[in-house]
């Protein structure tokens, strides 16, 4: 199964950083959050990527093209040129970059990249956030289910830290739970290719409102219930808590050892 990766919005909200690079390639530990993603799906066995571009995805290409000489050490011949790779990084993936225009929408993506894949089911997921839900066990619950749209709902972590009280006296209090608020879309979707039938054809088309209520009123769109760890980067906050997070040594998300 290939996992779809939206990677071409402007991540208006973080724009310190994304005026010169697109939000997934903001980077955490010194590696693009785009490249956190795929090794989690890679870790479950899932090595095939079409990463919708847009804005600036140029960098997004070069990134790729460049990336095996980026990631391992060179011998370069400055007489002919000649490089040779030592000790050479290699990631068993394919990577489809398909350019979805810099102004389409989450709906308008998701119909380029069905249309391009052709009918068979996809991952999908956004490229701004990272968690550890277990894909394996998202792909059962969506089979189990039969439906044609699977999306993770998780609780979004709060951002304050909540305490109780009574009278002046704190009885409680924890340091930005993880449960203070409802559920959320936390994408990690699973789409049927009948999915393509709900996508009009519009760039403008937006995935999280008219396809995805549809489906819901279609009684085709179940939710995986993932109560653990979900974060989103959209703000510099965000960067900052993800870069602490990978500096402690054991960051959440991070379900690879190697």
């Amino acid at each position: 199964m290939k996992v779809a990766i939206l990677a071409g919005g402007l991540g208006s909200r973080l724009s310190e950083v994304t005026d010169r690079i697109p939000k997934p390639m903001v980077e955490i530990g010194g590696r693009p959050l785009l490249w956190h993603i795929m090794k989690h799906y890679a870790h479950f066995g899932l090595r095939e990527f079409v990463i919708a571009l847009g804005y600036r995805g140029e960098v997004v290409k070069d990134y790729f093209l460049n990336y095996r000489t980026r990631s391992s050490s060179l011998v370069v011949h400055l007489k002919d040129g000649a490089i040779d790779v030592r000790d050479p990084v290699r990631e068993d993936w394919v990577v489809h970059l398909l350019d979805t225009g810099d102004a389409t929408q989450t709906g308008g993506r998701v119909r380029r990249i069905m249309d391009y894949v052709g009918p068979e089911p996809i991952m999908l997921t956004y490229g701004d956030g990272v968690s550890n839900v277990d894909i394996n066990r998202l792909r059962e619950f969506h089979a189990q289910h039969g439906r044609a749209a699977t999306v993770t709902a998780t609780r979004p972590p709060a951002r304050f830290g909540g305490l109780s009280f009574t009278g002046n006296r704190v009885t409680t209090f924890i340091e930005k739970p993880q449960t203070g608020e409802g559920w959320i879309n936390g994408g990690f979707f699973v789409l049927e290719p009948r999915v393509r039938g709900y996508l009009a054809e519009r760039d403008d088309l937006l995935l999280e409102r008219e396809p995805m209520e549809r489906l819901a009123a279609d009684g085709e769109l179940v939710a995986y219930p993932h109560d653990q760890f979900w974060q989103c980067m959209d703000t510099l906050r965000d960067v900052r808590l993800l870069e602490e997070l990978w500096a402690s040594g054991a960051p959440p998300w991070r379900t690879w050892t190697a």
